[in-house]
């Protein structure tokens, strides 16, 4: 078996991804902050995660998996060094300085991206046909950190794993809430999209010895697709669920955001998804709502953009304003989303105001 090596800009979410490589025995480098840095390579990266059919959390320790993991920061790595480059950060993240050089580097290395932010990149939007990328620029953070890239060697991963760093716990260990499967879209080359069959079919094959003899199958694997639409099932999601956290005063829980109007929050996703058949998806692409308010249920505190905004972020990623952004190219228009897009523009102006 072909083994890769693995470059993941962040550690937070990065290192669910990092464990699930690393179980199949390839190579990862995270790049994170310096304290991050030091524990994982101390201590190695700590995956809590729900297994059906087993009581409580199974928990996966990188230093025992067949796989090797380091972690440095951004100056520490050279991309040209890898087989594949995966974009784990939140879109604001990549105009700090030291991470901006990085990811100009990776751009100009044309080592094959795979991003799993919720925001897609920008160079990602141009491989969606009719869809004008230049008019979605001011949806980001800094645009400009994006130049460097053919859209080529970039593609997008839905992010659906559902993951926190518990707050009383050390920032290696991560606990994954809703452990469903990354979608990626396939990259435009052959080749770079049989690097991620084979990860695809790695992970697949993984049993682990959970300590009592019993090897089991764990869940949150990786799924490539055909179509450049398949990630983009994640924005209903988000503009049903995640950004309706945001409300004029405080937060609510993704919960409450969804199922306190369930007419609603089906009204808005099935609108989004409607927005995404129009550019070119297809309805087998996207995510039925019901299987979504499902899931919700079980989410039982705000979304990481609510809480970033609840906690003084001047920046958070802005799919809320991109989705409404691309519906304006398609002549589409919807209440609900407007109302959403002002709610998070209100507490940014207030955070930055305070900062």
């Amino acid at each position: 078996m072909r083994t890769y090596k693995i470059l993941i800009l962040g550690a937070s979410y990065g290192s669910l991804l990092a464990t699930k490589l690393l179980l199949a025995g390839h190579t990862v480098k995270m790049i994170c902050l310096p304290a991050e840095a030091e524990l994982f390579n101390a201590e190695g990266a700590i995956v809590r995660m729900p297994v059906k059919g087993r009581e409580g959390l199974v928990e996966i320790s990188s230093r025992t998996l067949p796989g090797k993991l380091s972690a440095g920061g951004p100056e520490s790595a050279d991309p040209t060094d890898y087989d594949l480059i995966v974009l784990a950060m939140q879109e604001p993240q990549y105009r700090s300085a030291g991470v901006r050089e990085l990811l100009d580097r990776v751009a100009k290395s044309r080592v094959p991206c795979m991003s799993i932010m919720n925001m897609p990149p920008l160079p990602y939007l141009k491989r969606i046909p009719g869809l004008d990328a230049s008019a979605c620029r001011d949806c980001y953070t800094e645009a400009s950190v994006w130049d460097s890239f053919d859209p080529k060697t970039l593609t997008l991963c839905s992010p659906d794993p559902q993951a926190f760093r518990p707050p009383e716990e050390k920032v290696n260990v991560l606990q994954v809430r809703l452990p469903t499967n990354f979608k990626s879209a396939r990259f435009e080359s052959d080749a770079h999209t049989a690097i991620l069959r084979q990860l695809e079919s790695d992970i697949d094959a993984v049993r682990f010895d959970a300590g009592d003899g019993k090897k089991i199958e764990l869940p949150v694997k990786l799924k490539v697709h055909d179509s450049v639409f398949v990630p983009l099932a994640k924005w209903a999601m988000l503009i049903a669920g995640n950004y309706r956290c945001v409300q004029k005063d405080a937060m609510r829980p993704i919960k409450d955001a969804v199922h306190s109007d369930i007419a609603a929050s089906r009204a808005v996703y099935e609108w989004v998804v409607r927005l995404c058949v129009s550019l070119g998806a297809s309805e087998k692409d996207m995510v039925p709502f019901d299987k979504y308010a499902n899931a919700a249920l079980s989410l039982g505190s705000p979304s990481s953009a609510a809480r970033a905004l609840a906690a003084g972020a001047p920046n958070i990623e802005r799919v809320d304003r991109l989705v409404k952004t691309i519906a304006a190219q398609k002549g589409m228009q919807l209440d609900v989303v407007d109302q959403t897009v002002a709610l998070v523009d209100g507490w940014l102006e207030k955070n930055r105001k305070k900062a």
